[in-house]
């Protein structure tokens, strides 16, 4: 898999199919961070789910019951059809500019999209505008302090990596509210027969000390935060209330 520098750091969607898909250690990447996605979102049934950067992988599980999938797949990644022996949900969008009407989406993950962007926070700006009321979003990414970060064997190894403080940061900043957080790929990221075999017993590991272990991505869902709506001038009058008594003029002596 080709190195990207940084002004290109969104890989092509042949490469990422070709590793999803065709090679052993993204079957086990794949099942592990879709086995996560499934624990956080057991149903989806009546919803709109999408997904943006190369979820497709995460969204089968929601194919027969959601009430529609979207994968959203960007330019300079390149769009491949999806699901294969199925009608076609993916679409080719711009980064900051995609194909939904405000509001829409329930559910939302990201999966090889926020860490490969060169304009985040309009991206951001993109999942915030097309999540609607009650939705949730789920952001997931390389760990800068893993291993999968650290290698450009994988997709992992492309693009930014986080730290969580970093990307609960960088996520409370564009008025999303985090609600959960969870990590996944605790195998080491080696085609090595061993780790292929035992890596069921690593992400079960990995789950229960999360917090000494480091996995190989980061997991954080969000919900969208709105302001409670305020009446002009209420905070300004609030702030410098009315002092109608200072203004009536102040006998100049006592009363007799």
């Amino acid at each position: 898999m080709p190195k990207l520098g940084l002004c290109a750091m969104h890989l092509d969607v042949l490469d990422l199919r070709n590793f999803y898909y065709r090679t052993q250690l993204g079957r086990v990447a794949q099942r592990a961070i879709r086995d996560q996605v499934t624990a956080l979102w057991p149903d989806a049934k009546g919803q709109t789910v999408a997904g943006y950067g190369f979820a497709v992988p995460l969204l089968r599980p929601y194919l027969d019951n959601a009430r529609r999938v979207i994968g959203l797949m960007p330019g300079p990644q390149g769009v491949m059809p999806w699901p294969a022996g199925g009608d076609n949900v993916s679409v080719l969008c711009e980064e900051t500019a995609w194909p939904l009407d405000t509001g829409i989406v329930d559910r939302l993950v990201l999966l090889h999209g926020l860490e490969a962007s060169e304009n985040p926070s309009a991206l951001l700006d993109e999942c915030w505008r097309v999540l609607g009321p009650g939705g949730r979003a789920l952001f997931i990414v390389p760990n800068r302090s893993g291993l999968w970060s650290r290698s450009d064997k994988t997709p992992f190894g492309f693009g930014r990596p986080y730290s969580m403080s970093q990307l609960d940061a960088q996520l409370r900043k564009q008025n999303f509210a985090a609600e959960r957080q969870q990590s996944a790929l605790f195998v080491p990221p080696s085609s090595r027969r061993f780790w292929l075999r035992t890596a069921a017993m690593w992400e079960r590991f990995g789950l229960r000390v999360s917090s000494v272990v480091a996995g190989g991505v980061l997991m954080l869902e969000v919900s969208k935060h709105i302001h409670a709506p305020q009446r002009p001038g209420l905070a300004a009058t609030v702030r410098r209330p009315l002092r109608v008594l200072d203004a009536l003029p102040k006998p100049a002596a006592e009363p007799a």
